[in-house]
C-alpha cells in the first residue's frame, strides 16, 4: 500500500514544489493570497463569487465556513495544513468542531465550491462537512485523523470527490447521505462521483446512506473495519440506482465495536443492505476476513429495518481470501443476481 499512497500524494507534492519555485504575485484579478498567520475565514468573508483563495504552505489553526458560491480554496500541497484552533468559538462550523463547512440552504443550494491541494487534520468532528450544495468538488486533499467523518455530504447534488487521501478518521473516510441524524427518502444526487481516492485506516471506508444515482469507481479502500457500505431502508425512493465498479477493496480487517446504528464490524469488503438496482462489477476484493455478521468479500445483507435488497447485480468481480466467504447472500430478496464472478467460496454455495 505505500506505493498507492505515494501515487495519490504525488499531485500534492507537485503542486507544493511548483508553489515554492514560483511564488505568485500578491494579488490577481480573481485571486487572493493567504499567508500563514493570516485568517482564511476573513479572506472567505471578503471573497466574491468565483474568486480563488490561494493558501501558502504552513499551518492555519482555524475552521472555515464557506457560503460564497463558486469559491475555490486551493493550498499548495500537503504542507498547507488546516488544524484546530485553540478554541471552538466563532462560526457555527468552528463551534461544531468541523474543519471546513460548505453550507447552502434548501431554497438556495451553494454552487460550485472547490477545495484543492491541502491537508485537513485533527478536528474533533468532520474534516470537511457539507450540506445543501451543488457541484461541490474536492480534489487532491489529504483528510486525516479527524474524530468523525473525513468528508461528509448531505442534502446535496452532483458532488465530486477525486484523488483524495482519507486516512485514520474516526468514522467514514467519505460519507454521502440524504440527511445525517434522521430517516427519510433517498436523495437523488444527480450523478455524484467518488473516484480515485485512497481510503485507509478509517472506521468505515466509503458509506452511501439513503442516496441514489452516483458512482464509486477506481478507489483503493484498505485497512478499514469495512470497505464500501450501501445502506438503505424501507423509505421511498429507496437507496440504489448506483454503481460500484473497478475498485480495489482489500484487507479491511480492523475491528470496530457495536454502535447505536451499526453492529460490530470487521472484515467487510463491499456490503449492500436495503438497496435496489445497484451494480457491483469489476472490483478486486481481497483478504477481507472477520467473524461478524457482515464479514466477507461482497455481502448482500438484510436491512435492519426489514427491507430486502432488490435487483442487485454482482458480476465480473475477482475475489479471493475473504472469510467466511468471498460472496455471501444473507438477504431474503429473490431477484438479485451473481454472474461471472471469479471466487472460491460463496454463501450459499454455487455462486462462484
Amino acid at each position: 500500500m505505500p506505493k498507492r499512497s505515494s501515487r495519490y500524494l504525488a499531485p500534492l507534492a507537485t503542486v507544493l514544489v511548483v508553489g515554492f519555485a514560483a511564488t505568485p504575485p500578491a494579488h490577481a484579478a480573481d485571486r487572493h493570497i493567504v499567508r500563514p498567520g493570516e485568517s482564511i475565514q476573513e479572506a472567505v468573508d471578503r471573497a466574491t463569487p468565483g474568486e480563488t483563495l490561494l493558501l501558502l504552505p504552513g499551518t492555519y489553526r482555524e475552521s472555515i465556513e464557506v457560503t460564497v458560491p463558486g469559491l475555490t480554496i486551493r493550498g499548495m500541497g500537503s504542507g498547507t495544513v488546516l488544524a484546530p484552533g485553540r478554541t471552538r468559538s466563532g462560526t457555527a462550523c468552528a463551534r461544531a468542531g468541523h474543519g471546513i463547512c460548505v453550507t447552502g440552504t434548501a431554497n438556495r443550494p451553494l454552487t460550485g465550491v472547490r477545495l484543492r491541494s491541502l491537508t485537513v487534520s485533527g478536528f474533533p468532528n468532520d474534516g470537511i462537512s457539507s450540506s445543501w450544495t451543488d457541484r461541490m468538488s474536492v480534489r487532491d486533499v489529504l483528510v486525516r485523523d479527524n474524530g468523525q467523518q473525513g468528508i461528509s455530504q448531505q442534502l446535496s447534488t452532483r458532488g465530486e470527490f477525486k484523488n483524495n487521501v482519507l486516512r485514520d478518521n474516526g468514522q467514514s473516510g467519505i460519507l454521502l447521505a440524504n440527511v445525517i441524524g434522521r430517516e427519510g427518502p433517498a436523495i437523488d444526487t444527480r450523478g455524484a462521483v467518488i473516484s480515485g481516492n485512497l481510503v485507509q485506516g478509517n472506521h468505515f471506508g466509503v458509506v452511501i446512506r439513503r442516496a441514489r444515482n452516483l458512482v464509486v469507481k477506481h478507489n483503493t479502500i484498505t485497512g478499514n473495519c469495512g470497505g464500501v457500505f450501501v445502506v438503505g431502508d424501507e423509505n421511498v425512493p429507496r437507496a440504489g440506482a448506483l454503481s460500484i465498479r473497478h475498485n480495489r477493496v482489500e484487507l479491511n480487517n480492523k475491528f470496530c465495536s457495536k454502535s447505536a446504528h451499526m453492529a460490530q464490524t470487521q472484515g467487510v469488503g463491499i456490503l449492500v443492505t436495503g438497496a435496489e438496482q445497484t451494480l457491483v462489477a469489476h472490483n478486486l476484493v481481497r483478504g477481507n476476513r472477520g467473524r461478524t455478521p457482515m464479514s466477507g468479500g461482497i455481502v448482500l445483507f438484510r436491512s435492519r429495518f426489514g427491507a430486502p435488497n432488490s435487483r442487485i447485480t454482482v458480476r465480473d468481480n475477482t475475489l479471493r481470501d475473504n472469510a467466511p466467504a468471498d460472496l455471501a447472500n444473507r438477504d431474503v430478496g429473490t431477484d438479485n443476481t451473481f454472474v461471472r464472478n471469479y471466487c472460491r467460496t460463496s454463501e450459499p454455495s454455487g455462486s462462484c
